[in-house]
């Protein structure tokens, strides 16, 4: 492991660091202990998730607009995104074409 944390926005509020694994990143974050299920924040990036590379968001963000599935847009400026699975876990899906 390779600590990437330089790569990490230094304007979010909570502490964590950035660790490469060969070609995957791992993004740590010291967050509050939340319920399961309540009082999970809407936005996904700030729960805990996992992430996931995609080649082009667009066919993904075309499925959950048709499925009607709630997703946010990642607040870094990444081309990035965040929804939840039917069990309310917070998934990243970045855009690395």
């Amino acid at each position: 492991m390779v600590d990437e944390s330089h790569m990490r926005n230094p304007k979010l509020p909570y502490p964590g660091a950035f660790m490469g694994c060969g070609a995957n990143q791992i993004h740590l974050m010291e967050l509050p202990i939340m319920d399961p299920l309540e009082g999970r924040p809407e936005h996904g990036g700030r729960d805990r998730h996992v992430a996931v590379t995609v080649k082009s968001l667009d066919p993904l963000v075309e499925s959950l607009d048709q499925h009607g599935v709630v997703y946010t847009m990642s607040q870094s400026g990444r081309r990035a995104l965040f929804c939840r699975d039917i069990d309310q876990n917070a998934i990243e899906f970045v855009e690395t074409p």
